[in-house]
């Protein structure tokens, strides 16, 4: 695995990985490569002689290129340099672009679990998440506010969450009816999230144990009696906190929606739609492969065993 296409936004990351800075970077760790811009004619022209892509910059990069890579088993590496860059965090892709292209060296393949969606003329897929209620109405206050957007993520983040704190303490729950592999868990809800990601948006880490590998998605609802509690987890966040969201978690393959409401998401795009519809999404499992640092069962034992150190030994707790 030597040769690699490298799909490049070049306003990610503000900027400051050029086309020439990344093709010095992964040329020096030993990798032939040929380079396509996403934002011209012509990026989608994926080499098949070439053994892997990479993906270089955000959650909306990955999503655009994830669209024409979906029938092909080529393996995909990515260099985050978006705002939130959810997908790769997710993968444990971290760090900094250097260390990061020195890992596909080890080979070691993630399976992605893709959300397909029937109903939806504008949308055929979700890589992340897929939902109604409060963060598709923050994304399109955020919309609104593009021309006071800065050049910093980090001062981009904050008014995001801001902005959702306000809309959580303002937003009317909406009548939400949704079958989770058959079974029924309809009521009112301020957030309905189907979520292949341990987090969307604002870094807004809703699903901490995610995994888009598993099978299975993980379903956040969270009621109108949860409002103070969905606040004030935003509010420490915002604040520099990192609190474990305290939302039950559900999962399912197959999912029927139907939301009173015509504002959904899907990743990081908004629908509006004329009248609320059903949605059905169905799970298709590892149709795509990503590099990723260390062999996925390493990481659940890394896991595992930070739980372990966690918890007090016999003669501690005695």
């Amino acid at each position: 695995m030597r040769s690699a296409n490298i799909l490049h936004n070049p306003k990610a990351g503000e900027g400051e990985y050029t086309k020439k800075k990344l093709l010095t970077l992964i040329r020096n760790a030993g990798f032939e490569c040929s380079y396509s811009s996403t934002k011209k004619k012509g990026w989608d022209d994926v080499e098949a002689a070439a053994d892997f892509v990479v993906l270089a910059g955000g959650d909306g990069t990955v999503r655009k290129v994830a669209a024409v890579m979906l029938d092909r088993k080529m393996p995909i590496g990515i260099i985050p340099l978006g705002t939130a860059n959810n997908i790769a965090t997710t993968l444990g892709i971290t760090g900094e672009p250097k260390d990061i292209i020195e890992t596909w060296n080890n080979k070691n393949i993630k399976k992605y679990d893709v959300g397909r969606i029937y109903g939806l003329k504008k949308a055929e897929f979700f890589l992340e998440g897929f939902g109604y209620g409060v963060f598709p109405r923050l994304m399109k206050v955020m919309q609104k506010k593009k021309e006071r957007l800065s050049d910093s993520p980090e001062k981009n983040l904050k008014m995001a969450l801001e902005e959702l704190h306000d809309i959580i303490l303002n937003s009317k729950a909406r009548y939400c009816k949704i079958s989770l592999d058959g079974a029924d868990h309809s009521g009112k809800f301020l957030l309905a999230e189907v979520m292949n990601t341990q987090s969307i948006g604002p870094n807004l880490n809703l699903a901490p144990f995610a995994d888009p590998g598993d099978g299975s998605f993980d379903v956040i609802l969270i009621a109108e009696r949860q409002r103070e509690e969905f606040a004030s987890y935003v509010h420490n966040k915002l604040h520099g906190i990192e609190q474990a969201p305290v939302f039950n978690i559900l999962n399912a393959k197959n999912l029927d929606i139907y939301w009173e409401g015509r504002l959904l998401h899907v990743d990081d795009e908004i629908l509006e739609l004329k009248e609320p519809v059903e949605v059905k999404i169905k799970l298709q499992e590892g149709v795509l492969e990503f590099l990723v640092p260390e062999h996925p069962s390493e990481s659940i034992n890394a896991i595992e065993k930070a739980k372990a150190a966690e918890k007090p030994s016999s003669a501690n707790s005695a």
